[in-house]
């Protein structure tokens, strides 16, 4: 057994192997984690290869680069080679949110206004499914190659500092992680297979630019170097048929994707059945049947559980109460609150003028026992566990989990919880966030940003 993985073991269902030899690097926020990877793209000495969902074209860097496009417009012309996969949605459920570059006549003509040199594909999925992942990828397969993996989109909110002072244009919470090695290797065989099969790849409006080259990119042969000393592994969920088999991993091994895959799913279970002190989650959306059961059943036996969720519910987990058949699952939700070392909970800041300034919760992590992670573009939720295309970085590195808890608990308590343990640590969050929804109670100011959330009562 690899270091570090007896404790919370790996998946066996999905694409990729367990990988020795990684680097990882959580980035917590937008600004910080959207200025590491500008620094990267602007080092970057072959290749940038980027996947996007959601976007806001107008969207601006940090420290003044100007927006994505800019961004990408100026490594293009440096003759970086540059490709991007944007989705394209068939059609949007009514409680979608969020802005997306589609590739229409009008954003066409803007391209070829800025003159926009880079290549790109858009890719969409039947039934309203979203192509979900958000990565980028640094001189995929060159030497001192680096990805990103998270669920920041491209939107002004989402570029956001630590701490979330109030702004005008919104503020969003979220996390991305940075790679090294030959988990990288990973990332640079899903853009390929995504970029070679993207579905609208043979339409007069699926490439850009028009006369761009209809060549496909060539697999990874080779794992990368080492580049640290983390255990790291990439998991997706990909709908079955969606992307040929037949290709091969670095290790010999052939892809099973022509049948689908649930990886990250399997890896949320595997994690939380053999957590042994506490369970750590932040999400958009608390939506899984099956995640909530065994979730309780961790609790039961002992494992202390905090669950950040927006304050603001998302509006399908609204609607879904009004739907009869969903109670059972609403009662199981609500049966969370039964324990004590469970909590349900939000992130607000005070505003100036003395009401609360709610920040959407949008980050897809897990930590578990100070011991393991999680983090992609994967919601606690069915449709991003069995319908979307979704991709996540786990990864078996005590020390780099530790210093993720603490930053984030940090920036939630206004706390240092260095000196404690993880279950010392989540009984001070428990402690805080129940003493604010106090405080929320009665209209006067926060300590931190965390307060406790009814989960009975949550999205009514």
């Amino acid at each position: 057994m690899i270091r570090d993985t007896a404790h919370i073991p790996p998946v066996n269902t999905g694409s990729y192997p367990l990988r020795e030899g990684c680097r990882v690097r959580p980035l917590v926020d937008g600004e910080p984690a959207f200025r590491r990877i500008c620094e990267a793209v602007e080092g970057a000495r072959g290749r940038v290869w980027v996947t996007v969902a959601f976007i806001e074209p107008d969207v601006q860097m940090p420290d003044g680069r100007g927006s994505f496009f800019d961004v990408l417009d100026r490594a293009a012309a440096r003759r970086i080679e540059v490709r991007v996969i944007f989705w394209r949605p068939v059609a949007l459920d009514e409680t979608e949110t969020g802005s997306y570059f589609e590739g229409s006549e009008e954003e066409r003509r803007w391209l070829a206004e800025r003159g926009s040199r880079f290549l790109a594909r858009w890719d969409c999925l039947p039934e309203n499914g979203c192509q979900h992942q958000k990565s980028w990828l640094i001189d995929a397969g060159l030497p001192g190659e680096v990805g990103f993996v998270g669920g920041i989109n491209l939107e002004h909110a989402s570029v956001a500092s630590p701490g979330h002072i109030p702004r005008e244009e919104g503020d969003i919470h979220d996390v991305y992680v940075e790679l090294g090695g030959p988990v990288v290797t990973d990332l640079h065989h899903n853009f390929v297979q995504r970029w070679n099969e993207a579905s609208e790849r043979e339409r007069a409006d699926g490439i850009w630019p028009p006369d761009a080259p209809g060549s496909d990119l060539v697999f990874p042969e080779v794992a990368s170097p080492p580049a640290g000393n983390a255990v790291a592994q990439l998991t997706r969920t990909v709908q079955a048929g969606r992307y040929s088999d037949g290709t091969a991993s670095p290790g010999g091994e052939p892809f099973a994707i022509a049948e689908g895959e649930s990886s990250v799913f399997d890896q949320y279970l595997a994690a939380i059945d053999r957590a042994e002190r506490s369970i750590y989650l932040e999400d958009q959306v608390i939506g899984s049947p099956k995640i909530v059961g065994h979730l309780k059943a961790a609790l039961e036996r002992g494992v202390a559980v905090i669950f950040l969720v927006p304050g603001s519910v998302h509006p399908e987990y609204r609607r879904a109460r009004r739907i009869p058949a969903t109670k059972p699952y609403f009662d199981l939700v609500a049966s969370l609150g039964d324990f004590d070392h469970f909590l349900l909970a939000g992130i607000a800041a005070n505003s100036a003028s003395g009401s609360y300034y709610d920040v959407y919760v949008h980050a897809k992590i897990m930590l578990i026992d100070d011991a393991w992670a999680t983090i992609g573009s994967t919601n606690t939720a069915d449709r991003s566990f069995i319908g979307d295309t979704e991709i996540n970085a786990s990864f078996w590195q005590r020390e780099t989990v530790r210093a993720l808890r603490c930053e984030l608990f940090h920036e939630h308590l206004g706390s240092d919880t260095a000196g404690l343990d993880d279950v010392a640590a989540q009984r001070l969050f428990r402690e805080r966030a129940r003493e604010n929804q106090s405080l929320r109670k009665r209209g006067e100011p926060l300590e931190g940003l965390t307060f406790a959330i009814d989960p009975g009562e949550y999205g009514r």
